[in-house]
């Protein structure tokens, strides 16, 4: 592990500052005035005024070793954590009733989440979340790599095994979408800042294939619709988001390309899960998990009937996607076959 404390106190700010241009960030957040880059940062700090340090409620001694400790922290959260599977320990549903199942997932796998509205799907999703164990309604248990999950995997802030997109996607700082994904992209490579440009560039193509709207880099992303927030943040975890679990509450209702957006995270060899109502989405993954009275009363591998009767469902979906389209733009429909 690299020893932050003595690279702080050796090296001088323009050089900690190319390599971890984090950094900055951090000194934005203290509401730090412009250092001098040419000295280290003790020593910059003495040319820093004294009313200013403690109108913040800040002393020289300090910072350097805040500094230290957010470095060991973006660092170990860069690294992410590696998960070969996730496991799905059955507790009961809203009547008490045994669910007795254990489901194992491996990356790269798509699993749906399906039951009639207020079954209990997003209590699932929510479940494997807060990564349950036993502490939840439903009792159930999620396992990591076939092992109980630590108290500091589960409360962790930093680079948290599971991410969830709600279907309320709200914003509230006040950025671009280019500022927003770079200080996602630098909090996300410490030390690597050169492949920053091209992680972000390749992000926002990303996210504006998915889109419905197009949008641009400059957009705030308060202005942002709910597909479009929904577009950047699928992107985002496929591309710079170091976890491994990707949760999507009802993603057919977030104006996305859906199926692109599922394959690109399976692609990115997350284990997905998506609650859904959509049969296409449904019967997309490789298998779905159904949901009654709170409970799970069946996983389902997608079978190869299925599968070819998906391909017949798309073909519809397309003709249904077109005549939105075409009254949308507003056309008229006179022959659904030039559709």
């Amino acid at each position: 592990m690299i020893d932050f404390g003595n690279l702080i106190a050796a090296q001088p700010l323009s050089a900690l500052l190319a390599d971890y241009p984090v950094v900055r960030d951090f000194f934005l957040n203290l509401n730090l005035p412009p250092l001098n880059e040419a000295k280290s940062l003790a020593d910059a700090l003495l040319e820093a005024d004294d009313d200013w340090l403690l109108e913040f409620g800040l002393t020289r001694e300090e910072i350097p070793s805040q500094l230290a400790a957010f470095l060991t922290t973006m660092t170990a959260a860069e690294s992410g954590r590696a998960v070969t599977s996730l496991t799905i320990i059955g507790g009961r549903d809203k009547s008490g009733g045994a669910e007795n199942i254990e489901l194992h997932i491996e990356p790269g796998t798509v699993v749906s989440i399906v039951g009639p509205t207020g079954s209990g799907k997003s209590r699932l999703l929510g479940d494997i979340e807060c990564l349950a164990q036993g502490d939840t309604p439903t009792a159930r248990r999620i396992l990591i790599d076939g092992a109980e999950v630590t108290e500091d995997d589960r409360f962790n802030l930093e680079g948290k095994i599971v991410a969830q997109l709600s279907q309320n996607m709200n914003f509230v700082m006040d950025l671009t979408v280019a500022e927003f994904l770079e200080m996602h992209a630098r909090s996300r490579a410490v030390g690597v800042s050169g492949d920053a440009d091209a992680l972000i560039k390749t992000c926002f193509e990303c996210a504006n294939s998915l889109a419905g709207e197009k949008f641009t880099p400059e957009t705030k992303v308060t202005q942002l619709s709910g597909g479009q927030s929904r577009a950047l943040m699928i992107a985002d975890c496929a591309y710079i988001s170091q976890s491994a679990i990707v949760l999507i509450d009802e993603i057919e209702n977030a104006g996305v390309d859906r199926r692109e957006a599922i394959a690109l995270l399976a692609q990115s060899e997350k284990i997905v899960l998506i609650s859904t109502h959509d049969p296409l989405l449904a019967l997309g993954a490789d298998k779905r998990i159904v949901i009654k009275n709170g409970g799970i009363s069946a996983i389902i591998d997608t079978s190869a009937e299925e599968k070819a009767s998906l391909v017949e469902l798309e073909k519809i979906d397309r003709l249904l996607y077109n005549t939105r389209k075409t009254l949308r733009a507003g056309g008229q429909i006179n022959d659904l076959g030039t559709l």
